[in-house]
């Protein structure tokens, strides 16, 4: 039974593996990612440009250019954005400057004036329409501006106008040690989550449509009937979970290699791992993020973990599998048993949901709940793990429901795939179904 359930699990691995399509589909998503990883450079290669420096050109009659260059500068900085401005001064006419504005001019024409009732009054002038980041930028600089004005104009003394602008000190304690850090840890937590979740969901549809399409192939084309005459139900059945489970799993490496070859991509075509330039930013960037991550604990808490969602992930995937298996036995065909898949993928977006949404779900005991529920917990229970609802003990206790829902789900899955795989009718499927659950296994007789 060893030696042909191997050959049948290599074979059918191989029929996945070893193929046009798979090699295609890698290639493409590699590429995939290639391009959202340097979708900007990509973009500014066939004319576009993120960066591209937009000049600020302030027609100044209030006197308040200098003020309004270091408000201006010092909100840019604060949103990463300076980089991408040029803030200068323009002693010519409002009308002059308004003249010389072209179609292809990069540039924004900001006019300071006086008025009366308001203290200020100012203009943004420009050829075509100004970016969002770029109003507000100039607004709350001259709304800032317009501030020190009317302060400056009711006769304070220095030192209480800098008091008055200056921002507010606002420090927060916290005397639950606890809740220390807990909204970065949330957001940090809930992005490692997306990381893991959202792969995990596609290589679970891809784990069923793969075992629907195979089995009905082989009813479809009578080569089931030849397979079983020489190997038994339980072993066909096993190779398909077995291969199933391995392709997946292969995927889901190949798919983090390829995120890998994709950021080593952007960063030695930015002139090696040197820390200017471009790829400084992305090195800059992923050692903050690096950094971020191991000061919140996450790493901490995933990695004392991590052996336990490993075991509920691959469990989960061998669930998957013999249910899509034991439906795919019971269908003739490829269209009936998308019918049948629908219950799963509706179980499966019900765990996704719940994953994504679990920080809002702090303290509620539903979620805690779903957490042990098979076929679900293999993203909740995770989820709540790393966001510190639940413990390890609850990891380990859905991780060990699973394990037995999936033997007790194989054990009973596999009478009705007996029945199911040699069945090529329609009619009474369900009843035929119902009475194979209820048909006990004969004792095997032992040696004499």
């Amino acid at each position: 039974m060893k030696d042909k359930l191997k050959f049948l699990t290599k074979q059918s691995l191989d029929k996945k593996i070893k193929t046009k399509w798979f090699v295609g589909v890698n290639i493409f998503l590699l590429v995939l990612l290639i391009v959202l990883v340097n979708i900007d450079r990509i973009v500014t290669f066939f004319g576009g440009d993120f960066n591209e420096e937009i000049s600020v050109i302030v027609h100044d009659e209030v006197g308040g250019y200098d003020a309004f260059k270091t408000y201006f500068e010092s909100s840019a900085e604060s949103l990463g954005e300076m980089k991408n401005y040029k803030v200068e001064l323009s002693s010519d006419s409002l009308e002059n400057l308004q003249n010389s504005l072209e179609k292809d001019d990069n540039k924004i024409i900001v006019s300071l004036e006086v008025d009366p009732t308001n203290y200020l009054k100012g203009q943004m002038i420009s050829f075509d329409e100004i970016g969002t980041i770029s109003t507000q930028l100039i607004q709350s600089s001259i709304n800032t501006l317009k501030q020190e004005i009317a302060i400056r104009e009711s006769g304070l003394t220095p030192e209480q106008v800098a008091a008055l602008t200056s921002p507010a000190t606002i420090e927060t304690v916290l005397t639950n040690p606890d809740k220390e850090n807990e909204a970065n840890k949330d957001l940090i937590a809930a992005g490692v989550i997306m990381i893991i979740i959202l792969p995990s969901f596609f290589l679970i549809l891809t784990l069923v449509q793969m075992i629907g399409s195979e089995v009905n192939d082989e009813k479809t084309t009578r080569s089931m009937e030849i397979i079983i005459s020489n190997v038994s139900p339980q072993t066909h059945f096993l190779s398909k979970v077995f291969s199933s489970t391995l392709f997946v799993i292969i995927q889901g490496v190949l798919l983090i290699l390829e995120a890998i070859v994709a950021v080593l991509v952007r960063v030695f075509t930015s002139g090696g791992m040197n820390l200017g330039g471009a790829s400084g930013d992305i090195a800059s960037q992923i050692s903050s993020i690096l950094t971020q991550v191991s000061d919140s604990g996450i790493l901490t808490t995933v990695m004392q973990g991590l052996p336990w969602i490993l075991l509920l992930f691959l469990f989960s995937f061998v669930l998957y599998a013999i249910v899509a298996g034991v439906l795919a036995s019971m269908t003739t065909s490829m269209e009936d048993f998308q019918q049948l898949q629908t219950p799963i993928m509706l179980v499966i977006m019900a765990g996704y949901y719940l994953a994504i949404m679990a920080s809002q779900f702090e303290g509620a005991l539903f979620i805690k709940i779903m957490s042990y529920i098979p076929m679900i917990s293999f993203m909740v229970s995770p989820a709540l793990f790393m966001l510190g609802q639940i413990g390890i003990w609850e990891l380990v206790i859905s991780t060990l429901i699973t394990i037995v829902c999936t033997w007790v789900f194989f054990k009973y899955g596999l009478r009705i795939y007996k029945v199911g795989i040699l069945n090529y009718s329609s009619s009474k499927l369900w009843k035929k179904m119902w009475k194979s659950l209820k048909t006990k296994e004969p004792k095997k007789k032992a040696n004499a």
